[in-house]
């Protein structure tokens, strides 16, 4: 397979895992914390309105509804692991891939909470780093909680992939 067939699917694969891990962390911490789980609903409203020319809302749940939202916003929230995860491949290589270690890993998936802090939460209303939250502490230390949890399900993810497909090669 040429490699860069082979980069993007490693970063589909890789992506989709650890958002998935992610998501699954989310349902846990709702249930174990008693804290809401994150709405991609109000994710895809923002983006929705993004080519309207409206970066920012004074908050994202005082804009009205957009038709389609919660699949935008769940979309996009795959999309975006997928990107990171390709972020991983392009600055480690497939090298990485093939043989994955955690450190790598964990410096994108942290790295990744930049994209919350300085994007989404001053454009849905909640401030730069979610300093417009009631607690932008207790919120700041979720977003870094979930996105290390994000890069070890890059990490797994990638030592899944890395299994299958050498379970795959040898079948062929």
């Amino acid at each position: 397979m040429p490699e860069l067939v082979e980069a993007l699917v490693r970063a589909a694969a890789i992506g989709i895992g650890a958002t998935a891990l992610m998501d699954v962390w989310g349902l846990v911490r709702s249930r174990w914390l008693r804290m809401a789980a994150p709405d991609y609903g109000l994710v895809g409203r923002w983006i929705a309105c993004l080519p309207r020319g409206r970066f920012r809302h004074d908050p994202i749940g005082a804009t009205p509804r957009v038709r389609g939202e919660r699949a935008i916003g769940w979309t996009a929230h795959y999309l975006i692991g997928i990107a990171f995860a390709a972020v991983l491949l392009a600055a480690w290589g497939l090298d990485w891939a093939r043989q994955p270690s955690l450190a790598p890993a964990l410096i994108v998936g942290i790295g990744s909470v930049a994209a919350p802090f300085l994007l989404m939460q001053p454009g849905m209303g909640a401030g730069l780093a979610a300093r417009r939250t009631p607690r932008p502490g207790l919120a700041r230390l979720h977003s870094l909680i979930n996105h290390a949890v994000f890069g070890v399900g890059l990490y797994l993810a990638a030592l899944a992939t890395n299994a299958s497909a050498m379970l795959l090669a040898r079948m062929a």
